[in-house]
């Protein structure tokens, strides 16, 4: 066994340093589901900046100094804080914010977000299952992003909480297919700790839902 180890030193030092360069300065992220559609679409690789907030001691959540703050808006990849499975959403709320939703329209810190429609999709939530969705440019405070809602759907208890204060170390995250995401609403704030990066670009896209062709239109976008 020593033996084998010297003779492939070089190969194990390589493979160690990049197993320490992806969990601890980037990274890369395969999207599986729709919950971030229009923005993330199923097949899209997307780059992760994991030294967008802090510096991590690598296969550790332990904090060693912390970089910058999350941003509303900002589209981030962590762990869940109910099983700790890989999510990507975007913030909605940062620590202090006071945060609710009415009717699917979001209110921070008493400013009611701006709505504006840009059209209709057909979107495909499951097998055999059609259904018209809105597209509308959601603005809080000088960001805006595209979601959709499932215009058949109507209102549910998901559409309305609060209102919510954000503790400290703690983030509000919403997926931008608000019908169809499993986010802060079932499993609450997200602590800092959990946060792996910020998602910046998408590398490349293929349609894993149909006959895997490249979308290349989508390879290097940048993501709001």
């Amino acid at each position: 066994m020593a033996s084998w180890i010297r003779n492939n030193r070089t190969f194990l030092i390589c493979i160690l340093l990049f197993g320490v360069f992806r969990t601890a300065v980037a990274d890369w992220n395969p999207i599986p589901s729709g919950s971030m559609r229009p923005t993330l679409l199923e097949g899209d690789v997307v780059f992760v900046n994991r030294l967008a907030f802090d510096v991590k001691v690598p296969l550790t959540d332990v904090i060693v100094t912390r970089l910058r703050d999350p941003h509303r808006g900002d589209v981030v990849t962590f762990s869940s804080p109910s099983d700790g499975t890989r999510l990507i959403k975007r913030v909605m709320a940062v620590p202090g914010d006071t945060i609710e939703m009415r009717d699917k329209v979001l209110i921070v810190n008493g400013r009611q977000a701006t709505y504006e429609p840009v059209g209709i999709a057909i979107e495909h939530p499951a097998p055999g299952v059609d259904i018209e969705a809105l597209r509308v440019d959601e603005k809080t405070g000088d960001r805006g992003h595209l979601i959709q809602w499932f215009l058949q759907q109507g209102h549910s208890e998901r559409d309305s909480f609060g209102p919510l204060v954000v503790p400290g170390d703690r983030y509000l995250m919403l997926g931008d297919n608000r019908d169809n995401s499993a986010d802060s609403r079932s499993f609450g704030f997200v602590p800092r700790e959990r946060l792996i990066g910020r998602a910046v670009a998408i590398l490349v896209s293929a349609n894993i839902t149909g006959d895997w062709a490249p979308r290349f239109e989508r390879f290097g976008d940048k993501l709001d």
